[in-house]
């Protein structure tokens, strides 16, 4: 079993947490690891593709026209665009590698949203911004992706992360969002 060590300090924004020593992760992916044994029956493609949301992108619509509707949904849902990586590119110029899949990823914040949930829980920054992939598969079928986050562990672990009604239902709301981009894009929706 692990036990928390120390009492965590009086909250207050931007509070860090402390350094979880390498014997302590250690010891909790031992003990997590019976609670993992029937997803571990997956090879790790298909556990993996269980942590993912993605739609393929309807016959017809471009690349380009994916990425168009994904941005526009996201200005439409007030849903800041804040950057991207368009990493195919770099396969092409620093690998030499011009079969890699066209591969892009764009970068989303809500802003307040993100401001809240740092002042309860800074090592939240890792999963910041939000991300959605748009990429081409093996077969030339072009993809939206992102990671899958299924909020409902929200409603054990709100209270105890000190969350607000209203910070937990802005969290909501931007798996809402993302979800209606991704769609949008899937579909070529302006």
């Amino acid at each position: 079993m692990i036990m928390q060590q120390d009492a965590m300090p009086p909250q207050r924004d931007y509070q860090m947490s402390r350094v979880i020593t390498a014997e302590e992760r250690k010891r909790y992916l031992q003990m997590a690891m019976p609670m993992m044994a029937g997803m571990m029956q997956l090879d790790a493609r298909e556990a993996l593709n269980y942590m993912v949301l993605k739609y393929p992108v309807r016959p017809g619509v471009s690349f380009d026209e994916a990425v168009q509707s994904l941005k526009l949904r996201a200005n439409r849902l007030n849903f800041k665009f804040v950057g991207e990586n368009l990493i195919w590119k770099d396969f092409r110029a620093v690998l030499g590698d011009d079969s890699a899949p066209r591969v892009e990823v764009f970068s989303f914040c809500d802003i307040a949203i993100a401001r809240d949930l740092l002042k309860i829980v800074p090592e939240m920054v890792v999963f910041l911004p939000c991300r959605i992939a748009i990429m081409e598969d093996a077969q030339k079928n072009i993809w939206v992706l992102t990671l899958d986050w299924d909020f409902t562990w929200l409603d054990a672990a709100g209270q105890s992360l000190g969350l607000t009604p209203e910070l937990r239902q802005g969290i909501a709301d931007i798996r809402t969002k993302m979800d209606e981009m991704m769609r949008a894009a899937a579909n070529g929706d302006i």
